[in-house]
């Protein structure tokens, strides 16, 4: 089998690295694939077992895209096309694959709902989407999609790279600059307003307060830095907080932690919790979207009501005064993982999907 996917992502985190995974676990399974994505994205120099193919790709006005995908489609000749982000790359993929007459699925990855009418023109081409958490399927149900279509595949953590390490302490330690007695709370999320940053420095003060020996490491970027940085100097927390931007050695760093806090107000499935549990790192989450799909409350971490500063400081100040739990939270998130979130179980999924899409 053939496949074309398409990604339109320029950096390689979240939904591209999950292609990724994709992309290796196919070839493995013999899958000829071909990958059209930016160029000059991450993922075109990450050396996926792919054919690369680089166009312009200039979000959901650039209507020259559809010309271009065609091209390439038609060209190329798969047996399928699996588009894999938005970005524009949704619409004029899909227009691409029906002028060529080519099935087609897509994966939806974010929580976030869509007006009923546009969602049904949009997916219409598709003979498949595919939904990585069960609140994402529950909204495409809503919006009209037959249930028959949709699949529900959850995204994967590769356990062999994220995993836990007796050595991590030390290196974060060292890193920046901490002392041996720190409580370290990661936070590992674009700097975006849905993903809860500003909820979680509200709640900073009374925090470090009552533990000072708190440091929370910020591993991400986006438009929200100049902000948050704002925020940060006016709670007088520069002592506590560091915002430290991309990291692609994230995986070196995440098991030396103590907790992984993900304040997020709607989250698609969340695989910077994957990636935290895998290293056996408790997790502290708003029950939002997908979220509740990765964690149960009390047994791999704790989870709050989502936009309650209070409660998300409270749930923090439990799990940092019981090492004991934060251990058992880390043992039981780490079998979790391997169980139901490994990259062979999303590839095996995908293939079912792909045999059924392409007859």
């Amino acid at each position: 089998m053939r496949v074309v996917h398409i990604e339109s992502g320029n950096h390689l985190y979240g939904g591209a690295v999950q292609v990724r995974y994709l992309l290796d676990g196919l070839h493995a399974a013999h899958v000829d694939n071909v990958l059209i994505c930016a160029r000059g994205s991450a993922i075109a120099q990450a050396a996926p077992q792919a054919e690369i193919v680089t166009v312009p790709m200039g979000g959901d006005l650039d209507i020259g895209l559809l010309g271009r995908l065609r091209r390439i489609l038609a060209r190329l000749r798969p047996d399928l096309v699996h588009v894999h982000s938005r970005r524009g790359a949704d619409l004029f993929g899909a227009w691409a694959c029906a002028l060529q007459r080519l099935p087609a699925v897509i994966t939806r990855r974010v929580d976030s709902p869509e007006a009923a009418l546009w969602a049904r023109l949009r997916y219409r081409p598709y003979r498949a989407v595919i939904a990585i958490s069960r609140s994402i399927e529950t909204q495409l149900a809503d919006q009209g999609l037959d249930r028959s279509r949709v699949h529900r595949i959850p995204s994967a953590v590769d356990a062999e790279r994220f995993r836990p390490d007796a050595d991590a302490r030390a290196r974060v330690l060292h890193a920046f600059g901490l002392r041996d007695d720190a409580l370290v709370v990661a936070v590992v999320a674009q700097l975006i307003p849905r993903k809860g940053h500003a909820l979680l420095l509200a709640e900073l003060p009374e925090l470090v307060r009552r533990y000072p020996q708190v440091e929370v490491l910020c591993f991400g970027r986006g438009p929200l830095d100049r902000e948050l940085r704002a925020r940060i100097a006016a709670f007088a927390l520069e002592r506590h907080v560091r915002l430290l931007g991309f990291r692609d050695d994230l995986a070196q760093l995440l098991p030396g932690v103590d907790v992984l806090v993900h304040p997020a107000s709607r989250e698609g499935l969340g695989v910077a919790l994957l990636e935290a549990l895998s290293c056996a790192v408790p997790v502290i989450a708003c029950a939002a979207g997908g979220v509740v799909d990765v964690i149960e409350n009390d047994v791999h971490g704790l989870l709050v009501q989502a936009n309650d500063g209070s409660e998300l400081r409270r749930a923090i100040e439990r799990l940092l005064e019981d090492s004991a739990m934060r251990r058992r939270f880390g043992l039981a998130g780490r079998l979790h993982v391997q169980n139901h979130f490994s990259i062979a179980r999303m590839v095996a999924r995908h293939l079912e999907v792909y045999r059924h899409a392409a007859v």
